[in-house]
């Protein structure tokens, strides 16, 4: 166990304390430790390319400790009326489709690297950057602006949607050059 992957451990960790605390209204703790989840996301990825700590169970761990986050943040807001129940929606099914695509991929036996696309990492900050601002503009509602807060909410769908269709012509790639691969063998 290196300090990467007990980074991506503490993020995981601190994924049911923050809905606790959501759940409870205690938005400014929520607000905190959702801040030093994101945070850990960054610093772990980073130490282990400088620290030349990559694992294989750290390219498993850090995108499903980033999905745990982001899934249960976004229902568990939803849930509360505080962010739109169609922006989560449109946040979860990206993340399904990933996963199936994965799980597809697997059941085909075809070899891939899990390595999340630049647009993946945009918007994995667009949407951590979405919730971050709705917490402080829960905790201090004078400085809230509906009209910046909408449109938060729809570069966040967009660039949701538009990440989606990017893992999926990659998925599609990799069947379509196995499948070809197989036939000329």
């Amino acid at each position: 166990m290196n300090v990467p992957n007990l980074l991506t451990l503490l993020r995981i960790l601190l994924v049911p304390v923050i809905v606790i605390f959501l759940i409870k209204g205690a938005f400014l703790k929520a607000l905190l430790l959702f801040a030093v989840a994101c945070i850990t996301d960054g610093l772990d990825g980073f130490l282990a390319r400088v620290l030349n700590q990559k694992t294989v169970l750290g390219s498993y761990l850090d995108p499903l400790a980033d999905k745990a986050l982001i899934v249960t943040s976004y229902v568990t807001l939803s849930v509360l009326h505080v962010i739109p129940s169609w922006l989560a929606v449109i946040v979860i099914s990206r993340d399904l489709i990933i996963l199936l695509g994965i799980s597809v991929l697997t059941i085909m036996s075809i070899s891939f690297e899990i390595r999340p696309s630049l647009a993946g990492k945009v918007t994995t900050l667009i949407q951590f950057l979405t919730v971050c601002f709705v917490l402080v503009f829960k905790e201090l509602p004078d400085y809230g602006n509906l009209a910046v807060m909408t449109t938060m909410y729809w570069v966040t769908a967009l660039l949701t949607i538009a990440s989606g269709f990017n893992y999926i012509v990659r998925g599609s790639r990799l069947i379509n050059s196995d499948h070809n691969t197989r036939n000329r063998g």
